[in-house]
């Protein structure tokens, strides 16, 4: 075993797993006050039900032998409880376990991204089975095609994209962001629109929470991204300085756009530029230069300040803007890859821009197809039936009044108008 490598994936993992919290209190500061314990505890409850499930058969479907060698599904039953990955493994350089503990906090990140298409009007029992659901059905095959690699001596098929097509995704721009932002849309469509959306649709309750959860999404990123490496060495290294150059470019585009449409630069857009660029750096970290890295922070921040307006005419509730920002960001990160790549970088490729032609392009744009058509198709049909089943959506009244008492009997905050329960528990 290697010992730096080991310690670098540590820290990365732990880094990726403060991403969860980042994630809950950047969606809990952008809804209403009486909807934050609830959208807090969807991206925590979700989060938790997909943990258990990687023990079961998650790590198994997502990185065991590809079933029929099709690079479709791995074998859900391969690693089942993971008790194979107590022995060390002679010819690994990194615990298995510790790989199994990374990629997981992966795939908690991805499910509580998807929660904030249900801001605020989704049973929550209603969502903990379709988190559970759509971690099986969408993120364990997805995880697979983009992530799982085959074994050298062929004794190991990994997942189609990665192997046979061979397209470029780092960190996730494909598996995380853009199925995410996809499913998101989906999950949006069948629930429908809030009541009395847009034009009553609650503010960002608090500003500073949204700026608190981004800074720790900033911080997080970097283990998610440069963890990627699997690697202390000069990969992370590269990737860590794209990851953070993207980022400030990305929150000064947004802001940037701001100043030109509104007249004016808010904190929301601050931060929503900075989460749009690390999106979209994601699956180009390691096959850019810092030039275009910086590119393509700018970029993201440019186009995904235009994309979240596409809600309102096209009449689809996205309060906490979950496709603008994830699913274009993830699609623009991946395509701008055919562009951008330069065979300097750790991946070794180029792109157009760098003499490569349209080949690589091409590449990234059939990956992205592949991944945007799965997950709306699935997640469209899971939800349906959910809906038509045991139902998404609360009632009226609670959704009216505020979904966490409803939900959860608690209120986040005190106020004039919640009653003072003496007996409840502190």
């Amino acid at each position: 075993m290697d010992s730096g490598n080991t310690a670098w994936l540590l820290a990365s993992s732990a880094l990726v797993c403060l991403m969860i919290p980042g994630i809950a209190f950047f969606y809990g500061g952008m809804v209403g006050s009486r909807r934050i314990l609830n959208m807090m505890l969807m991206c925590f409850g979700g989060a938790s039900l997909v943990a258990v499930l990687w023990v079961l058969y998650g790590y198994s479907a997502a990185f065991g032998n590809s079933l029929t060698g099709a690079g479709l599904l791995g074998n859900p039953a391969e690693f089942f409880g993971l008790s194979d990955l107590l022995v060390e493994d002679p010819d690994s350089s990194l615990p298995l376990a510790l790989f199994a503990a990374f990629q997981l906090m992966f795939a908690c990140v991805t499910t509580a991204l998807v929660a904030g298409a249900a801001a605020g009007r989704m049973k929550f029992g209603a969502w903990m089975l379709f988190a559970g659901l759509w971690a099986t059905l969408v993120y364990f095959p997805v995880a697979h095609w983009v992530f799982a690699f085959s074994s050298d001596d062929g004794s190991v098929t990994g997942g189609w994209i990665a192997n046979q097509l061979g397209a470029i995704d780092f960190a996730g721009g494909t598996a995380v962001h853009l199925n995410a932002g996809v499913a998101a849309l989906a999950l949006a469509l069948v629930l429908g629109r809030s009541k009395g959306w847009p034009h009553a649709h609650g503010k960002p309750h608090s500003r500073p929470l949204v700026l608190l959860g981004a800074g720790l999404l900033w911080v997080g990123w970097y283990g998610f991204n440069a963890g990627s490496a699997l690697s202390a060495g000069h990969a992370a290294a590269v990737v860590f300085l794209n990851t953070a150059v993207a980022a400030a470019a990305g929150l000064l585009g947004w802001m940037l756009m701001d100043r030109l449409r509104l007249g004016t630069s808010s904190s929301l857009g601050a931060a929503s530029g900075l989460i749009s660029a690390l999106v979209a750096i994601t699956p180009a970290c390691g096959a850019v230069s810092p030039l275009g890295a910086l590119a393509i922070g700018l970029l993201a921040g440019l186009v995904c300040s235009l994309a979240i307006e596409w809600k309102f005419r096209l009449g689809y509730d996205d309060s906490l803007d979950v496709v603008g920002v994830h699913a274009v960001g993830g699609l623009l990160g991946t395509l701008l890859i055919g562009l951008f790549a330069t065979d300097a970088a750790p991946n070794g490729v180029s792109g157009l821009f760098y003499g490569g032609g349209f080949e690589l392009l091409g590449i990234q744009a059939l990956a992205a197809a592949a991944v945007l058509v799965y997950s709306f198709a699935v997640t469209w049909v899971l939800a349906k039936v959910l809906a038509m089943t045991i139902g998404l959506r609360i009632p009226e009244e609670s959704e009216l009044q505020g979904i966490d008492m409803a939900a959860h009997a608690e209120s986040a905050y005190l106020n004039d108008e919640d009653p003072v329960d003496l007996g409840a528990r502190p």
